[in-house]
């Protein structure tokens, strides 16, 4: 039944432990830094805009996302198309002299930086610190005791043509430009077993310089430490999270943090598939020799006691969006820098999207205008009313489980005027979507769009034309839209169309046809797949294919993510 689930749960289970992860959707990359009683996060967010995303948190347990610090890519011209795995990798977060820093590097053009006196903002345009390619993952450090200031990055071996090193430098202190052309810090070809060592993260502690930084590959590495008693080095290593015999893959790459109580904790990810890269909070404490332990000695732990800090409501990044006035929620990303037009104001609620006209309109992977969240993960529910006000032949628009493979469920005017009901998908080897269903014509231009996604990102997507409101949703608490604006028809759509499985397709689920008898099931299911290193995102679009005039405008309402 439309509106009927239960609201997402958070990593609190309210008994003074957390569950991991703490954020279940893909926040890549993760960094973290305190300011008094403040706990702050950014990610990677890659080619999407903005970027930067900036979470909250009182007690490393529940977030919420508060806003982001990079309002478009930069150089602009380099992401007026999508460029999915490319952008900003692996930020580092930092608070020095009364401001808020943050320094990422972009594989293609090197490495940036943003500061800002608040994490609201404003926050500045970005500066090119270091020009070059292949220079990613960059970290900075002001050293309180000598007043020296240093950074320190990785390199992509795909456009370097080489990897496992982290290289150092000293930086000015206004973090505007480096003051020499750098040294190899570590050089992990020569460590017996070490491969792929990026994300490093530079701090200064009892006398020593500390780099963490992961190796191994994403679903299989682990955490590292490197100390030294001069930034130059030389510097000693040493593994301090692993798998295990735990069934958390891969875990590694992040920042460390000290409470206000003197407490030491560790946020770092998880790949999990079209999930993308889970956020897990680990225990940390100093062992006799000096040395960082992680974990439940050095493994992740799955529950564990809360951090010692003031109780806080459960909380989570927002997903659901009832579009007031036009306007769309911060958890919303563009596929690229975003045109001018693609969203519009207005006095109503619902999501105005325009029917933007392109020469691949039948390739989601390479249009621009798709806006795009994180796809939780659990099994759930996604649901969201559309109507397609557009007349021009070709004009559609849905809701997308975009990947390297993608699926959508939506409206399309047919040459003769009519809107017919579409499901399609593209596999990751295809340019192009093909029917993952056929088309079948409706009696007005308004329905409900859902996609049931199970706990694996297998999707299965349907429909329903049955008119009236959704409500018993629940709500995310955080930020976000929270009113119910209501939606005079909708849709279901469960992602995975296309897939190879032997699933069963055609209308499936309920009888009714879409009358009003419940959702409708279309086509068979999709297996939901990551990009290269982003997972799978929910997205609504509106396009056209190219052509003289406005093509018209789509209508979304009620966007609403439910556990199943």
């Amino acid at each position: 039944m439309a509106g009927a689930g239960a609201v997402l749960p958070t990593g609190d289970l309210g008994d003074g432990t957390y569950r991991n992860p703490v954020l279940a959707a893909d926040w890549s990359d993760p960094d973290v830094v305190r300011v008094g009683e403040d706990y702050h996060l950014t990610a990677s967010s890659f080619g999407r805009a903005p970027g930067l995303p900036l979470l909250h948190s009182r007690d490393l347990v529940n977030w919420t996302l508060v806003g982001h610090a990079l309002e478009r890519l930069e150089p602009a011209a380099a992401f007026t198309e999508p460029r999915h795995d490319r952008g900003v990798w692996a930020p580092s977060f930092r608070y020095h002299d009364g401001r808020f820093w943050i320094f990422w590097g972009d594989p293609d053009h090197g490495i940036f930086q943003v500061n800002s006196p608040s994490v609201r903002g404003p926050w500045t345009t970005p500066h090119l610190v270091k020009a070059g390619r292949g220079l990613i993952d960059a970290c900075p450090l002001w050293d309180e005791e000598s007043g020296e200031a240093y950074l320190v990055h990785a390199w992509a071996k795909s456009r370097a043509g080489f990897n496992n090193r982290l290289t150092g430098h000293r930086m000015s202190p206004d973090g505007t430009r480096l003051l020499d052309a750098g040294r190899v810090l570590v050089d992990a070809d020569r460590l017996p077993g070490w491969f792929t060592l990026e994300g490093p993260k530079l701090y200064r502690h009892d006398g020593w310089f500390w780099i963490f930084a992961p190796a191994g590959g994403v679903a299989t590495g682990w955490q590292g430490a490197f100390r030294s008693r001069s930034f130059f080095g030389p510097y000693e290593e040493r593994i301090v999270l692993a798998q295990g015999d735990t069934d958390v893959n891969g875990p590694h790459q992040g920042g460390w943090v000290r409470t206000g109580t003197g407490e030491d904790w560790f946020l770092h990810f998880q790949q999990s598939g079209a999930h993308g890269r889970l956020v897990h909070l680990q225990p940390m404490r100093w062992d006799t020799d000096g040395w960082p332990v992680l974990g439940d000695e050095g493994a992740p732990v799955r529950v564990h006691r809360k951090p010692d800090l003031p109780e806080q409501p459960p909380a989570r990044p927002a997903v659901d969006d009832t579009f007031p006035g036009g306007r769309f929620g911060r958890q919303w990303q563009w596929t690229a820098n975003p045109g001018e037009g693609w969203a519009s104001q207005h006095t109503g609620d619902g999501l105005r999207l325009d029917c933007v006209r392109s020469d691949r309109p039948a390739d989601l992977r390479g249009v621009p205008h798709v806006l795009t969240q994180r796809l939780p993960a659990g099994a759930v529910v996604v649901e969201v009313g559309l109507r397609l006000d557009a007349v021009a032949p070709g004009a559609r628009a849905g809701l997308v489980v975009l990947g390297d493979a993608y699926a959508w469920i939506g409206l399309e005017r047919a040459p003769d005027g009519t809107a017919r009901l579409v499901h399609r998908f593209a596999p990751s080897t295809a340019d192009r979507e093909r029917d993952a269903a056929r088309s079948r014509p409706l009696t007005g231009d308004r329905v409900l769009l859902r996609v049931e996604v199970t706990a694996d990102a297998r999707c299965r997507f349907s429909y329903d034309t049955g008119h009236g409101r959704v409500t018993g949703h629940g709500r995310d608490t955080g930020t976000g839209t929270g009113t119910d604006a209501g939606s005079d028809a909708y849709a279901d759509a469960d992602a995975d169309p296309g897939s190879s499985s032997g699933s069963r397709s055609g209308s499936g689920g309920r009888s009714g046809g879409g009358s009003g008898g419940g959702p409708v099931r279309l086509g068979p299911e999709f297996a939901a797949t990551p990009w290269r290193w982003v997972g799978a995102l929910l997205g609504l679009f509106a396009g056209a294919p190219k052509g003289a005039g406005h093509a018209g405008t789509a209508v979304f309402s009620d966007f609403r993510v439910t556990a199943a």
